[in-house]
């Protein structure tokens, strides 16, 4: 199972939002390139970025940021938030990112989502983030009545990179994922599916991994040191070897 260690961008600084909610932020540090420089020491082969500037105004704000870190760290990269027409996806994709989420975009536009996906085969994935089950668009600021489950099945047999799930109830709150969430959109889609929200311990990672996740994002609990990302690669690798 893959470790996905979170670095979300607001104001150019390296944040963390407590439930989504842009009231309820955490600076961690001012300068994420450094970040990002000591999770791929630390052994990360992936990074998930987040745009929170982006995700708010509908448009990537924090694009010279996410080329420095590209940059400095020779893993895989991908970045959400603001990605929501074809030339963003061009010019960011250039950038040196492995893939892009979208979320907003492939909810309000499927039609459009899907022949993105096709023009860019494994690069997108679907940023499925969930309030009450229900998909929440536009930096989490707008919960649609659109079952989150429902908008993944809609795109079945596209190639879509993965999905990244979020359960918003969950996230930056220190207290477990939703493992029955994250499980039962495993098992409604054929995609890889890349759980987020809640994610605090090693055994966190390990009851995801049995509960067939292709991967976890981990973002609060390395910062506030409840997890290591080391315990978490261990964790995840364990869990893995162990499943019949």
């Amino acid at each position: 199972m893959q470790i996905w260690p979170a670095i979300d961008l607001l104001g150019g600084q390296c944040v963390r939002l407590q439930q989504g909610d842009y009231a309820r932020e955490t600076v961690y540090a001012a300068d994420p390139v450094s970040v990002a420089r000591q999770f791929a020491a630390e052994g990360a082969r992936h990074l998930h970025l987040v745009d929170l500037d982006g995700a708010r105004s509908g448009r990537p704000q924090n694009v010279d940021v996410v080329r420095a870190i590209v940059e400095a760290v020779d893993i895989q990269c991908e970045l959400g938030g603001g990605v929501r027409d074809e030339a963003t996806i061009a010019d960011l994709l250039e950038v040196g990112l492995s893939r892009l989420v979208l979320g907003t975009a492939a909810l309000k536009r499927p039609d459009w989502f899907r022949q993105m996906c096709r023009q860019f085969p494994g690069r997108l994935a679907l940023g499925v983030d969930a309030r009450g089950g229900l998909a929440a668009t536009d930096g989490w600021l707008e919960t649609s009545g659109v079952p989150a489950i429902d908008l993944v099945q809609q795109f079945a047999g596209e190639p879509v990179a993965a999905i990244i799930y979020t359960d918003i109830a969950a996230d930056g709150m220190l207290q477990g994922p939703n493992v029955a969430a994250m499980r039962q959109m495993q098992s409604a889609t054929g995609f890889d599916v890349i759980a987020s929200g809640g994610v605090t311990t090693a055994d966190d990672v390990a009851e995801l991994a049995r509960a067939g996740l292709s991967g976890a994002i981990v973002g609060r609990a390395l910062y506030e040191g409840t997890i290591t990302l080391a315990e978490a690669l261990r964790a995840a690798g364990a869990a893995v070897r162990l499943s019949p």
